[in-house]
């Protein structure tokens, strides 16, 4: 996915150490779905306090979230396809992964954003910085409806979706397929992701990376705009 009309950004001048920032989506830009934890007892009738795992703001209540972290034989599909059922389960009905996401995320509006992204996205498209999205699963947990009818990817030159193509970061394969959408060299890269072994990935591909904290989202977003300088 791409916006044509959004020209890809040209080297940068001076002392800036970058010329596109590239963003990892859910989690970095869009809201984690432990953070809608009351919205899924809302809509599913359950008792308010019910669902105590919290991945990444509190891991210490989470070892599948730990497992997958470590790389303990759990993806992230797949540790969202098992929350699913849990939550199902617990509401007494079956819920598969796609019907999780759905409840939490249908429609997508403005509010499931953080909007310190906005901000800052804003703000680097206007020092002149491309802005581009590197995803593993966008279309595969939300499907290609809803992602059109995100708001926010509007404000990015290039939306790379590994969804469908085998090459899930932290495969090089996915990085490389970045760098040739985003037509910039490795090293002209920001990349900002919450997994940290996506983000040592990145670093083996030559992209300068970041890893992003979930639990301090606002602080994080404020170390983007600074390594910016925006």
């Amino acid at each position: 996915m791409s916006n044509p009309e959004k020209p890809v950004a040209q080297p940068r001048s001076g002392d800036a150490d970058y010329d596109v920032l590239l963003l990892d989506f859910g989690g970095v830009c869009l809201l984690n779905p432990v953070e809608l934890h009351a919205k899924a007892e809302r809509l599913l009738g359950m008792p308010s306090g019910s669902l105590t795992w919290l991945g990444p703001l509190n891991p210490s209540t989470d070892e599948l979230w730990r497992r997958m972290i470590d790389g303990d034989g759990v993806t992230e599909r797949d540790y969202w396809t098992m929350r699913a059922a849990d939550v199902g389960r617990m509401a007494g009905r079956s819920l598969s992964r796609s019907e999780y996401m759905t409840l939490l995320y249908d429609p997508p509006g403005p509010d499931l954003i953080r909007p310190e992204a906005t901000a800052v996205v804003t703000a680097a498209r206007q020092a002149g910085y491309g802005v581009s999205v590197l995803t593993n699963d966008m279309k595969a947990f939300h499907g290609d409806e809803w992602v059109a009818q995100v708001e926010f990817l509007a404000l990015c030159d290039q939306v790379v979706d590994l969804s469908d193509t085998g090459h899930l970061k932290p495969d090089p394969k996915g990085y490389a397929a970045a760098v040739s959408s985003v037509g910039a060299e490795p090293d002209r890269i920001l990349f900002v992701d919450d997994q940290p072994i996506n983000v040592e990935g990145a670093k083996v591909a030559g992209i300068d990376a970041m890893w992003f904290d979930i639990a301090a989202a606002a602080e994080a977003w404020s170390e983007v705009a600074a390594r910016l300088g925006v």
